[in-house]
């Protein structure tokens, strides 16, 4: 387990994320939020986490935690596909920078977000996203649950396996009253 990022190229600042090791701090940070989005990439129905595709995975932690997910990309269908209607389509960079905007009411209509999940978008974009949100959206908590350390997040999943990243997000599941 390593909380040293994956592009080392670029200096993600003083701020940095702290590292999610234990779900009960997802299951804290959701039970603060008022308002939470799960924002999933195309990569989660490429994923494989030991048998189980990481997009169930998604579904699973949307419904146990009822929070509402906007996909980029392809990955829609796949929700659909797995009769999961509970999702919106938007482009990645139209998400991150209506999270900034203090104006933007939501996807329900309810006002801004508080609390933001990140997974299964490439490294480098969901890199610059959370380094955007984390500078210019007042009071946004980020997530990155892909397993791969975000410095520009406000919590991060460190560099696990994948076998580690099943049972973190089996744990989680349970712990949220999921199945």
């Amino acid at each position: 387990m390593s909380d040293a990022p994956w592009q080392k190229a670029e200096v993600a600042g003083t701020k940095r994320a702290l590292p999610l090791v234990k779900p009960e701090v997802v299951l804290a940070m959701l039970k603060r939020s008022k308002h939470p989005i799960l924002v999933v990439g195309h990569k989660i129905v490429e994923i494989d986490l030991d048998g189980k595709k990481l997009i169930d995975f998604v579904i699973d932690i949307a419904k146990a935690g009822e929070i509402p997910i906007v996909a980029t990309a392809h990955s829609v269908k796949e929700f659909l596909n797995r009769e999961f209607q509970s999702v919106a389509s938007m482009p990645v960079m139209d998400v991150a920078n209506r999270l900034t905007d203090p104006e933007w009411k939501g996807l329900d209509g309810k006002g801004t977000y508080d609390l933001a999940f990140f997974i299964g978008l490439p490294y480098y974009m969901e890199w610059l996203i959370l380094s955007g949100l984390k500078n210019f959206s007042g009071n946004l908590q980020t997530i990155s649950l892909d397993g791969f350390y975000q410095p520009n997040a406000t919590w991060s999943i460190p560099n696990i396996s994948s076998k580690e990243l099943r049972e973190f997000f089996e744990a989680l599941i349970l712990k949220l009253g999921g199945q």
